[in-house]
């Protein structure tokens, strides 16, 4: 029999309220009870960064934390990236710059891109390159990736004049 504890949390800008097993991981909360499968899970021991997520506007592996650590906290997974408008600027040029393969590490490695545009002003590419270092993609060679978090950088130059 697993103990269970309930749990409040935001996540994706709303309220949730559940009760979970005390040794659940977010991960398999976030897509078994509340169907945030965009979240991947792949490696299970933060190797990958397949299932980054941010909490509290850091980005953290979901796999290796527990889902009673989410209580009083704020989630963002990659659903939570798109707005009303649409998909939200890392995700657009993801995909503008055909930086999408088979698209199964690609959740985690646009949070941890637009974590570092966020979190770096003047982000270099070879402090994007270093900054994704944690996520790992079998099928490209990350120029592509590089370049949609060049291209974010650059739009975000023009906007903060």
């Amino acid at each position: 029999m697993s103990v269970e504890t309930e749990i409040r949390f935001k996540l994706n800008g709303s309220e949730v309220h559940l009760k979970v097993p005390v040794t659940m991981k977010v991960l398999q909360m976030l897509r078994d009870k509340l169907g945030m499968t965009g979240t991947k899970y792949a490696c299970g021991e933060g190797e990958c960064g397949a299932c980054t997520i941010k909490v509290d506007g850091s980005t953290i592996n979901s796999c290796l934390m527990y889902a009673v650590d989410c209580d009083g906290r704020e989630i963002v997974t990659i659903e939570g990236l798109r707005s009303p408008e649409g998909l939200n600027p890392m995700q657009q040029a993801f995909v503008d710059h055909g930086a999408i393969q088979c698209g199964f590490c690609m959740p985690g490695m646009i949070m941890q891109a637009d974590y570092l545009v966020e979190s770096n002003t003047g982000l270099t590419r070879e402090q994007a390159q270093r900054g994704l270092e944690g996520n790992l993609c079998r099928c490209t060679g990350y120029t592509k990736v590089l370049d949609a978090v060049a291209s974010v950088v650059e739009k975000k130059k023009c906007h903060v004049r």
